[in-house]
């Protein structure tokens, strides 16, 4: 089973998981991970070139998805649009479309070096996108969603008992991923505390909004 790993922080506590609590070496052993970022692997996804990953929001439509996903309650830190003229982030296709719906113009970046970019710049220069579409909506915001192509029994299992596990990060990977990104390892864990990954009602009408909005914004 070919898994697209996306090597972001905010999917650190998905994929220790996946690795400690996995008891299955059967399961273990058919999960091969496939490395890339998200927009690649949705067309990756698509041409059945993998057979699960977390999803852009914006492109899991009709296709078969767990109950989890990458969700943020209120801010993010990671999805930013920095003042200016508007320009995509090719390594997304949720964010940028978002920018579109919330009528945000600038630069957009996404993931790692957005949450960089967060912490080192405290003058405000962007917009959280997050953040701005629950001050419009008092919703979450769901950027992507766990889907699968194939072994839709064995990611469901997956994802289903990822929700009822409270997973701590080891420190020697949050040193790891603090040296990779130049983000201190309590700013990683502040990142953290602001992604949920369950989606539930909330979640779904959220998700649901969005996509509906994303059909006017695009056709515009």
């Amino acid at each position: 089973m070919i898994f697209a790993k996306i090597d972001f922080i905010n999917l650190l506590p998905f994929y220790i998981y996946i690795k400690k609590n996995i008891r299955s070496s059967q399961t273990k052993a058919i999960i091969n991970y496939k490395k890339s970022y998200p927009s690649k692997i949705n067309k990756d996804f698509k041409k059945r070139k993998i057979d699960s990953a977390f999803i852009s929001s914006i492109k899991s439509q009709n296709k078969k998805c767990t109950n989890i996903g990458i969700v943020a309650k209120k801010d993010v830190l990671s999805v930013l649009s920095i003042n200016g003229e508007y320009n995509k982030d090719i390594q997304s296709d949720t964010s940028n479309i978002l920018a579109q719906v919330l009528n945000c113009n600038g630069k957009i970046i996404i993931g790692d070096k957005a949450l960089k970019y967060y912490y080192e710049n405290k003058n405000k220069d962007f917009i959280d996108l997050a953040e701005e579409w629950n001050i419009r909506y008092n919703l979450p915001f769901v950027f992507a969603r766990l889907c699968f192509n194939k072994n839709g029994k064995i990611i469901t299992e997956i994802a289903k008992e990822f929700t009822k596990n409270k997973v701590k990060i080891p420190q020697y990977i949050l040193k790891r991923y603090s040296k990779k990104t130049n983000i201190s390892t309590a700013n990683i864990l502040n990142y953290l505390d602001k992604i949920s990954y369950d989606i539930n009602y909330k979640e779904e009408k959220s998700l649901k909004k969005f996509l509906k909005l994303s059909k006017k914004a695009t056709s515009k």
